[in-house]
């Protein structure tokens, strides 16, 4: 089990040096986030992007996330699929009843990490993946140790969950700089109404 970052850099040089590239189902919260992982990850696995973020609100808004994910990964060149999950915002609804008056980095946004990470695993595993992970810890907003321990909770030993904690080495820097050179649209906004109205109550103050 891997516990920490320089854990996590020596296992993907002990992939480089074994030569193996391992199948690796990527949970994508969005296309610049991912921009960095993939740039990091791409060379050590055969990559496989899962889209699924039934917490984006409006259908909308999720619908051009999806959109953004699928033009990074031609405008980076990249032989790599993006399954598309299902959306149903419900669902999510029904993950963090009530907690809903609860703030960001609260107990809402754990139950929503893990209500798609473990969707991530139930697909990983089911489709055969060796490995799965998701692109969340690259947001400086987002706990990495939350999610590594949902992670760890949730795999098996034909599917094994990847530490991340992508914010690492300026992974966060990195992906607004590969954003703009892409042209990706990026949110001011994690994707929920809750973190939506957040956010506007946020630029009010500010005003």
């Amino acid at each position: 089990m891997i516990n920490n970052y320089n854990e996590f850099k020596a296992f993907l040089e002990k992939l480089k040096a074994q030569k193996i590239k391992p199948t690796l189902l990527l949970h994508s919260c969005c296309g610049p986030c991912s921009s960095h992982v993939l740039m990091l990850l791409n060379q050590y696995f055969d990559i496989t992007i899962y889209f699924y973020n039934p917490n984006i609100y409006p259908q909308e808004e999720f619908l051009k996330r999806q959109k953004e994910q699928q033009k990074l990964i031609q405008e980076m060149h990249l032989d790599i699929k993006v399954i598309e999950g299902h959306y149903d915002y419900a669902l999510y609804l029904d993950e963090v009843k009530g907690l809903e008056h609860l703030g960001e980095k609260s107990q809402r946004c754990y139950h929503c990490y893990e209500f798609r990470l473990k969707e991530a695993f139930l697909y990983a595993q089911s489709h055969h993946f060796a490995y799965y992970t998701t692109t969340l810890s690259l947001s400086p907003y987002k706990n990495s140790e939350w999610i590594n321990e949902i992670g760890q909770k949730y795999q098996s030993d034909e599917c094994r969950y990847l530490y991340s904690n992508f914010k690492k080495e300026n992974g966060y820097q990195h992906s607004i700089l590969l954003a703009k050179k892409y042209q990706i649209y990026r949110q001011d906004y994690c994707g929920c109404a809750f973190s939506y109205q957040e956010h506007q109550e946020k630029m009010m103050k500010n005003v």
